[in-house]
């Protein structure tokens, strides 16, 4: 199946290089054609997901989350995908793109080759919903198991604060910048065969507090995450870093868990 949205004003040329169709809009800002090939999938319509293609003038500053924009407002309403702030701060549209784990709303046009199709389909490893859909919640489960908040026995002076250092505070610093989007949970092939295993983003939700020197739990977390499903069954792959949007140098905060249980501390 297929589906077109054309400017009707512009003029089209073939790009030399690429072969690219550009087109010019009135501000003189060159446009592109691109295919966006996606997975599509209706729970009441469809037994298994299928391939549909578009095809969308952007601009290469538009972004993918722009392209599912037009493609649901202006040429199939039926269309569904997540997303919220559109800056990659909720990490809601986690999306595979090119084979990728990417957010929609930070992948530029112009990082992509638009002269081949660009494939988007849902993250693997968690249920699929609908279209770009998948249920979160086993993604939630194993985050909450870890117990991601602080837990602290004493009280602070009223109208004071826990005290960290600098220094300290430099320890977990990389693991608190966690969107929970799932990018990296869903890169990794261990989850991908084992739906148990507490997945990449849990055990960076757990590290951002095992370290933090004001919390007292960080035994009962590293007890937990002594488990058959736990930070055990990452090999190493390094999968989840390259797909972290945020940059979250994922598989050291795993190895660094991983000492801390052999050690019996943080």
């Amino acid at each position: 199946m297929s589906a077109t949205l054309v400017s009707t004003n512009a003029t089209e040329n073939a790009d030399a290089q690429g072969g690219v169709e550009q087109s010019a809009d009135p501000t003189g800002i060159q446009a592109f054609l691109v295919t966006f090939i996606i997975r599509r999938f209706d729970p009441e319509v469809d037994a298994e997901p299928r391939w549909v293609d578009y095809d969308v003038e952007l601009y290469s500053t538009d972004r993918v989350l722009d392209a599912l924009h037009k493609i649901k407002w202006e040429v199939d309403g039926s269309l569904s995908f997540r997303r919220s702030c559109a800056h990659g701060i909720c990490g809601s549209d986690a999306m595979r793109i090119n084979g990728r784990n990417r957010l929609a709303c930070k992948t530029l046009i112009k990082d992509l080759d638009i002269s081949k199709p660009i494939y988007v389909e849902a993250i693997k490893g968690l249920p699929l919903e609908k279209d770009l859909i998948v249920d979160m919640e086993p993604f939630f489960a194993s985050y909450r198991e870890v117990q991601p908040f602080l837990i602290a026995n004493s009280t602070p002076e009223p109208g004071k604060e826990r005290i960290q250092s600098i220094t300290n505070r430099e320890i977990f610093d990389d693991t608190t910048k966690c969107i929970l989007c799932a990018a990296c949970t869903s890169s990794c092939p261990v989850f991908w065969t084992d739906g148990q295993y507490f997945g990449p983003a849990a055990i960076v939700n757990a590290h951002r507090f095992i370290f933090d020197s004001r919390d007292d739990a960080a035994g009962v977390r590293l007890n937990i995450l002594n488990d058959k499903e736990g930070v055990w069954r990452c090999r190493t792959t390094f999968n989840c870093t390259e797909a972290c949007p945020r940059g979250i140098e994922v598989t050291k905060a795993i190895a660094e868990v991983k000492q801390a249980v052999l050690r019996g501390k943080a």
